[in-house]
């Protein structure tokens, strides 16, 4: 089959791998017909490659249609359209009986010292083959596979994977009082729909970006916007326009990638340079995020608020301000989607023909598994004024 390997820090290519086959009774393997590129895989793409083998198949957000099952389920049949979830879960052990799906005991990498494998994403979760890919062997799949109707666009259900449960589990930790204010950085795909959850639940929004595309998108869906590139001091301009307090809470859903921070980027780039065999220890105890939004975000915040981290953060020696948040007595919650934790709330709107979070208005371009490579350089550069590409074997 063909498949969306990793080569080297912006190098992916597609390739000729052997198919996936059952190997566990409780397997399954999926024709994908739709896998979005994801902000988490940019970190691939430039940052985490020292985790990285060469061949790595990425990618963690798949649709398609179940092609065989092993001899243990019972669930799924040959023709069932599902949904994979980005993170492996076993939905049986103690993790998954609190339903923290993301900390799954069965699945965890222990020898990492991680939470629940995931796919695509390196040898610190599992390094299970992913999902820009023609097939794709689905471990668990007793639990983790999400059955949804036949018939409507892959973008109807597609973002079940991992978009729309982030965005809900980071509007549910934010904890918005009634009638409150969220502030959301970063409006890529997960900033969007954190924005449309919580307008669509009856908060006040403001999305804040530097890019005309996602500043645009945004606007159609009711969200007010802060353009970062056009204001000097972002925390300042939410202050005004909350009487001076700041937003009851924040989204940070812009994690490690985010602009700004020069010595942090510096870091970033020398441990890159660096031979893997070095760089990876020297990541995992040492690494340092670029924290211009998370510093953002606690200036943002009201007294008292609360901040919700979706955007992925790798440092092990963050410094962070713990004089002004402990002064401002904020509340940090973060963590990695429990994705089927959230299916029962998601499920009836994107089952709704009203399209009330604008699911039919995320993805940007569609493109062919074979043009890989160039979708990850447009999605890198946020070039063509692309938000979210699905790449479609």
């Amino acid at each position: 089959m063909k498949a969306v390997t990793w080569h080297g820090k912006r190098d992916v290519r597609v390739e000729e791998v052997s198919d996936p086959a059952v190997k566990e009774p409780n397997d399954a393997v999926i024709k994908v017909t739709s896998s979005g590129i994801c902000g988490s895989d940019l970190h691939l793409y430039e940052v985490l490659g020292p985790f990285m083998a060469e061949g790595d198949i990425l990618g963690h957000e798949p649709i398609g249609f179940v092609e065989e099952v092993g001899s243990a389920i019972t669930n799924l049949k040959p023709g069932d359209r599902v949904v994979i979830p980005f993170n492996i879960a076993c939905g049986h052990c103690h993790m998954c009986g609190m339903e923290l799906y993301a900390q799954c005991e069965t699945t965890q990498v222990r020898e990492q010292g991680t939470g629940a494998a995931l796919f695509g994403y390196t040898r610190l979760y599992g390094r299970v083959p992913g999902a820009q890919a023609e097939y794709l062997r689905v471990p668990e799949a007793q639990f983790g596979p999400i059955k949804v109707p036949a018939g409507p666009p892959d973008e109807r259900f597609v973002y079940l994977s991992d978009v729309l449960p982030s965005a809900w589990q980071a509007v549910e930790y934010a904890d918005i009082p009634d009638g409150g204010s969220v502030a959301v950085f970063g409006l890529g795909p997960i900033g969007q729909m954190s924005a449309r959850i919580a307008r669509h639940l009856g908060y006040r929004v403001i999305g804040v970006d530097g890019v005309m595309a996602r500043l645009e998108m945004a606007r159609r869906h009711g969200i007010e916007v802060i353009d970062a590139s056009e204001v000097y001091n972002v925390p300042e301009e939410i202050r005004h326009r909350t009487m001076g307090r700041g937003t009851d809470s924040v989204i940070d859903a812009v994690g490690m990638e985010a602009h700004g921070s020069p010595a942090a980027k510096l870091a970033q780039t020398l441990t890159g340079l660096l031979p893997d065999k070095v760089a990876a220890p020297l990541m995992s105890t040492a690494g340092v995020d670029r924290l211009k939004a998370l510093n953002q975000a606690i200036d943002s915040v009201r007294r008292g608020g609360v901040i919700s981290l979706i955007g992925v953060y790798g440092g092990m020696t963050d410094p962070l301000p713990m004089l002004r948040m402990f002064d401002k007595g904020i509340t940090l919650r973060m963590g990695q989607a429990h994705v089927r934790r959230w299916t029962s709330q998601l499920m009836p709107l994107v089952t709704d023909d009203a399209d009330p979070l604008g699911v039919m208005d995320l993805t940007t371009h569609r493109m062919p598994l074979d043009q890989a490579p160039r979708a990850y350089e447009m999605f890198q550069k946020k070039a063509d004024g692309a938000v979210k590409i699905l790449l479609q074997p």
